[in-house]
Formats: structure tokens, C-alpha cells, sequence
């Protein structure tokens, strides 16, 4: 096992379970490569992780995996060349990856098919696009969104991997 020398900054446990199973599933052990992949509960929680992983704290090399809404928090305390930007979030990254029927089928999978079914028949989500249905239903339940996350990661072809999961991977 090599000494931590770099530290992943992931908004959420969901992207740090995706992250680490997207490396798994490529052979990889982030831990044993000397890789720390830090969920900060947040992005607002940048500064902390900074201060803890950056230059004043266990001083390693700090890259990070965001979301483009909160881009900007992230490009105050990181160089750019440093930062991963998922378009919407990681998930909506692993979902187009996937593919809408291959994610209904994993839904299926899940054994949580007539409850992904009942969500779509819901007055407010009727008018939504199978894409925002299967969106909001990875993110519903307690739980569900890591499981789905790390699972999905896990599940998707190494060549549909999405960029931005793809350019951090390479850059770690």
C-alpha cells in the first residue's frame, strides 16, 4: 500500500462510492495506489477539505469531481486543471452512460421496478421525460442514490464511462 499522496474531493458519499467503484471496476484500489477519495458533505464544504487535504493541512495533491451548478465554489480554492465537471451531477453522467432502457432495466434489476412505475404516475411527475423520471427516482429514497451510484459505476462499459468520472480516473 503506497502513502496517501493525493486526496479526491467529491461533493457527496454517492459520487465517493461511484468513484471508487468505477476504479474497482477497472482493476483499480484507489486506497492502494495511495489515493483518498473524501466526500465533504457538500459543496459549501470546500474550504474545510482544503484546509485539511491542501497545502496547510496533510499537504497532498488535491483533485476534484463536481457538479456544474457548484462549479464555482470549487474554482475559488482549486486550479482548474484540477477540477472534473459533471454537466448536471454524477448520477445524470451515469444515466446517460447507461442509456435510458439499460437503466430501466437495472431499475428492473433492483427489484424496484413497480415502484419506479408508480413515481412516473404520480400527478407531478407525469409530464416529465423517462430522463427526469429515472433521475428523480435514483435520488428518492434514503439509501437508494449511493447504492444506485456505486452500483451503476460499477455496471457501466469502461468506453461509455462518463468524461468527466473518465478524465479524473486518468488524471489519478
Amino acid at each position: 500500500m503506497s502513502p496517501v499522496h493525493t486526496a479526491v474531493l467529491v461533493e457527496g458519499e454517492s459520487d465517493r462510492q461511484a468513484v471508487l467503484a468505477a476504479a474497482s471496476a477497472e482493476g483499480r484500489d484507489l486506497a492502494d495506489e495511495g489515493i483518498l477519495v473524501v466526500a465533504m458533505g457538500g459543496a459549501t464544504n470546500i474550504e474545510r477539505a482544503v484546509r485539511t487535504y491542501g497545502p496547510t493541512g496533510r499537504d497532498l495533491d488535491l483533485v476534484e469531481l463536481c457538479d456544474e451548478p457548484e462549479r464555482h465554489f470549487f474554482e475559488r480554492y482549486l486550479d482548474t486543471d484540477d477540477i472534473f465537471v459533471c454537466s448536471s451531477d454524477l448520477e445524470d453522467e451515469l444515466i446517460r452512460a447507461m442509456g435510458l432502457d439499460e437503466m430501466v432495466a437495472f431499475i428492473e434489476d433492483q427489484g424496484e421496478l413497480k415502484p419506479f412505475r408508480t413515481v412516473q404516475k404520480q400527478p407531478a411527475q407525469r409530464d416529465r421525460t423517462l430522463a427526469q423520471h429515472v433521475h428523480r427516482y435514483c435520488g428518492i429514497r434514503a439509501g437508494r442514490k449511493v447504492r444506485y451510484a456505486e452500483a451503476m459505476a460499477a455496471q457501466v462499459a469502461p468506453d461509455r464511462t462518463p468524461p468527466p468520472l473518465r478524465q479524473l480516473l486518468d488524471w489519478v
